[in-house]
């Protein structure tokens, strides 16, 4: 057996961390600091103890607080030549996934010449980047501990990659009240998230027994925690619990890697901008139940993790596992396909071939051919819950 586990990250949990967050940022060393960071979050009011909390601390602060839902390559590179050259020696990342990912790719630019595009893949940087220190407000991404960045390629509408450890929070700073403002729908989405990290995570080509480990571990956790989340606002303990099972679900898929999920919808949240937690919740059923003959044993214990019955065999749980994960994004009202903005079926080859040249393709648990993606896709379009 070999594999490698990497984790760069610093990780405290505490409630009402954020207050103290110049605090942390000073032990770092830091005293200028870019906030990356999205106009609902900052509308809410999420950062107001932030930005006192650096003052105290004398930490100088610029703002970008326009994030999109699905940063683009344009924005990005904007931002950082706004930002080149003027003493940024940090970033704060503050928000979701979008947030997180964009503050990656800015102080990639902010050390490195070109544009985004040009460090496509994985190890292309050059030398050290500036620190990022990662505030998740939802409970779904675990971006805050891996060591990607998900960017909108505008011209080609690809989402683009950049793999590099280099790109991985120093820090992670999680603070459970945070979440307490967290709308419903996108509590649901950012959870099926996560959901959808732990299970391809466990069942992909390239896990490895830590990872293992932490995925079947949150796929326990998002059951039993994640209705409570959406139905019950004032739940801190599952809020608290969830929170931890995005984290854990993003260091398991950052040491092994996702599938065809993931592939299906980077690909149409490129072309239709579609919340990428949304795009997940739809196509997670759909792909465990093509994938599971691929590994009838890993996609049981997978049922098993969800609450299935353990007294079934494993076929009769992996099958009762899809009609689960259905029922799942039912009850936590996540769209179908075919109600998702801007959708048309002479999209669907484009979607295949895109989700095919995805860097992921290759760890799904069964070899997919664009075929096989068409399929799936126009299964899901047509799907009657």
């Amino acid at each position: 057996m070999e594999f490698k586990f990497l984790l760069p990250s610093k990780i405290v949990m505490e409630p009402g961390l954020r207050e103290r967050t110049g605090e942390h940022l000073q032990g770092l060393g830091l005293a200028r600091v870019l906030i990356v960071t999205d106009a609902g979050v900052k509308a809410a009011g999420l950062l107001d103890s932030i930005y006192a909390s650096l003052d105290r601390a004398e930490i100088a602060y610029e703002e970008v607080a326009d994030i999109k839902a699905n940063p683009r390559s344009e924005d990005i590179n904007r931002t950082a030549q706004q930002y080149r050259g003027k003493g940024i020696d940090g970033l704060l990342a503050v928000g979701g996934g979008s947030a997180m990912d964009a503050a990656k790719a800015i102080s990639l630019l902010l050390t490195h010449d070109g544009r985004i595009e040009d460090y496509e893949g994985s190890f292309t940087l050059k030398h050290a980047i500036p620190p990022i220190i990662a505030i998740p407000t939802t409970a779904g991404t675990g971006s805050e501990v891996t060591c990607f960045s998900v960017i909108t390629d505008t011209a080609r509408h690809f989402k683009m990659s950049v793999h590099d450890y280099r790109v991985g929070p120093v820090l992670a700073l999680l603070d459970s009240r945070i979440l307490d403002t967290l709308p419903a729908s996108i509590a649901a989405a950012t959870g099926m998230d996560a959901l959808t990290h732990a299970i391809e995570a466990y069942t992909c080509r390239v896990s490895n027994p830590i990872s293992d480990g932490l995925a079947l571990h949150a796929i326990r956790l998002i059951s039993q925690h994640l209705k409570a989340v959406v139905l019950e606002p004032d739940n801190q303990e599952a809020r608290e619990q969830m929170l931890v099972a995005s984290l854990i679900a993003g260091m398991a898929f950052g040491n092994a890697d996702v599938g065809s999920v993931h592939c299906i919808s980077e690909s149409i949240g490129g072309m239709y901008d579609t919340p990428h937690g949304v795009g997940n919740a739809i196509f997670l059923p759909f792909v465990f139940g093509h994938n599971r003959d691929a590994d009838i044993l890993r996609h049981a214990q997978v049922a098993y993790a969800l609450g299935i019955d353990p007294t079934l065999a494993p076929a009769a749980a992996a099958e009762a596992a899809v009609d689960h994960l259905f029922q799942m994004s039912k009850d936590l009202g996540i769209p179908s396909f075919a109600e998702v903005k801007g959708v048309r079926e002479e999209d669907f080859q484009a979607i295949a071939e895109k989700s095919k040249q995805n860097f992921s393709d290759a760890s799904n648990a069964k070899a997919m051919s664009v075929e096989a993606y068409h399929d799936i896709i126009t299964t899901a379009y047509h799907f009657v819950a």
